[in-house]
């Protein structure tokens, strides 16, 4: 029987990971799964921020409602303005022509935003507009590529809003080792179980080689440090030394005689 591109289009789907990272330690400290079809806004949420933190966030997450929640707590972030966003400008203290291939701040205002307040079950009520007044600070980076960033915190120089939006890579990188060092680019299972438990693993996995490469303080790139370990994972060696040492020949652990002679007795079993 045919099955028609509409037919084969229903039975298509995704899913979304968003993950909160340590901008220090480069390892996610809060992971939420979602469908595709889940507005990224959502996932900022789900976040618990103590006061004082800073968030770094791309513009796909922008939302306003959370934007008054932080500040009356007094969470601080920098994200990237919308194209579309409608904004008045109430002050500007700083402006700046470009230099080619100069990374410099080139803008620095104080502007209020005008958005709908939620009302219950998360609706927006469309009869009401409020203001809220956030910090522009326009940017450019040393490839001449202009940027508008968004925060809340008036204090901070605008240089330094520029440089926390530039430690949003990291998880750009964090991602990009993910797929390029584990098995992400096909999955085993079609049930959302069977995906969910392998995108879990892949998280599992990262986290613990990361843990591995730092306390072995190696020197080796993640992707070697993944191939020894995935290539001698039933080996019996020091993987603190292995990820250590420059030489082909590595020292293997020493295994106790009790712990041997159970091992043994094992493989006699099979």
């Amino acid at each position: 029987m045919a099955v028609t591109p509409e037919e084969t289009a229903k039975k298509k789907g995704g899913l979304k990971v968003h993950m909160l990272i340590d901008a220090v330690q480069s390892v996610g400290r809060f992971i939420k799964i979602t469908a595709a079809k889940v507005n990224d806004q959502k996932f900022l949420k789900s976040l618990e921020l103590i006061s004082h933190s800073m968030i770094v966030f791309d513009k796909a997450y922008n939302y306003y409602n959370q934007f008054v929640q932080w500040t009356s707590n007094e969470v601080y972030f920098v994200t990237r303005m919308k194209k579309n966003a409608v904004y008045d400008v109430k002050n500007v203290t700083r402006v700046h022509y470009r230099k080619k291939d100069q990374a410099k701040v080139l803008r620095d205002e104080v502007i209020t935003l005008e958005y709908y307040p939620e009302a219950a079950e998360g609706k927006r009520d469309t009869k009401t507009t409020l203001a809220l007044e956030l910090r522009k600070v326009g940017s450019q980076d040393e490839r001449n590529r202009y940027y508008d960033f968004l925060t809340n915190n008036f204090d901070i120089e605008a240089e330094e809003v520029a440089f926390f939006y530039k430690k949003r890579w990291g998880i750009k990188i964090l991602f990009k080792k993910m797929k390029q060092n584990f098995q992400l680019h096909y999955f085993y299972g079609e049930s959302e179980n069977a995906i969910y438990t392998q995108v879990w693993c892949t998280l599992i996995a990262q986290l613990l080689l990361t843990v591995t490469q730092k306390i072995a303080q190696a020197e080796k790139a993640f992707p070697v440090v993944a191939s020894l370990v995935r290539i001698h994972l039933i080996s019996m060696l020091d993987v603190n030394e292995l990820l250590r040492s420059t030489k082909r020949l590595v020292r293997s652990r020493s295994i106790p005689p009790d712990l041997q002679l159970s091992l043994n007795m094992q493989g006699v079993s099979f």
